[in-house]
């Protein structure tokens, strides 16, 4: 099986070493650009240098399709049997996705069709969700609404999870879907796929909305917009002087932060020891 693989984030890398050590021909990757500024490693360009796996742009995949090129870096776009999107950051188009033999599949780390698009974390802590998941489908032409594969869903405690607690917790639960189905489409060949139906899309403007503070707000509504818009370093929830933005923490988040760090003091002495 010969494979596109189109991702992001520490997990991404995960994924792809699964897909090498079980023998899947990953003939090309796209990863965030080299000079692009994460906040995260291993980078996946990174991994996949290490596997000695070429790294493209998917604009240099379009731009190679829509020039009737046969080869893209050695690898031909015609044997591709399938497109992996996994935490990719951009939206797939055709006619990559019509290129692969078996289908692109997104892996999306948020459960469907309940929450599609971005700042799905968010929106469950915001919202009180006792449950969270993650789900595989199928590209089509929108974001996050083509047929579904498989959803996992767990529970979660709303109280207690901030944005970046609850993305982190999520990483596992998507490679495992990952793995299950891989393993599944090598084992029959095929994948199944059911119709979404309605469900709701979350926008860049109702995240954007959520995230400010407001006077009207109630003391336990702020608590819940800081819980769900932790995710440093990017700005949490906020209130605007003087044109600009300022995050706002609880004495809860600066107590684990505290925790954490002198674990990490704690650990960083032992191994000087």
């Amino acid at each position: 099986m010969r494979v596109i693989f189109m991702g992001r984030k520490p997990s991404a890398s995960e994924a792809l070493r699964y897909l090498v050590a079980k023998g899947v021909d990953v003939a090309l990757v796209v990863a965030p650009p080299e000079d692009k500024p994460v906040h995260w490693r291993p980078r996946l360009a990174d991994t996949a240098r290490r596997y000695g796996i070429p790294t493209v742009r998917d604009e240099d995949i379009y731009a190679c399709i829509a020039d009737g090129k046969e080869e893209l870096q050695g690898v031909r776009l015609g044997d591709v049997d399938l497109v992996i999107s996994f935490l990719f950051w951009k939206k797939i188009k055709r006619p990559l996705i019509d290129l692969p033999r078996l289908g692109c599949i997104n892996f999306h780390p948020a459960p469907l069709p309940e929450f599609r698009g971005l700042g799905g974390y968010n929106f469950a802590i915001y919202e009180g969700m006792k449950y969270w998941g993650v789900s595989a489908h199928f590209v089509d032409d929108s974001f996050d609404t083509g047929d579904i594969i498989k959803v996992r869903r767990f529970e979660i405690d709303p109280e207690k999870e901030t944005a970046f607690s609850l993305e982190q917790k999520t990483q596992d639960y998507l490679l495992d879907l990952f793995e299950e189905v891989i393993e599944e489409l090598r084992e029959k060949g095929d994948l199944p796929r059911v119709p979404q139906g309605r469900g709701r899309y979350i926008s860049r403007e109702d995240f954007e909305r959520l995230r400010r503070v407001r006077q009207e707000d109630s003391l336990e509504e702020v608590k819940r917009k800081i819980r769900a818009f932790w995710y440093p370093p990017y700005m949490g929830a906020c209130v605007e002087i003087g044109g600009e933005e300022f995050t706002l923490v609880s004495r809860e988040i600066l107590e684990e932060i505290g925790r954490m760090y002198h674990r990490s003091m704690v650990l960083s002495d032992f191994e000087g020891d």
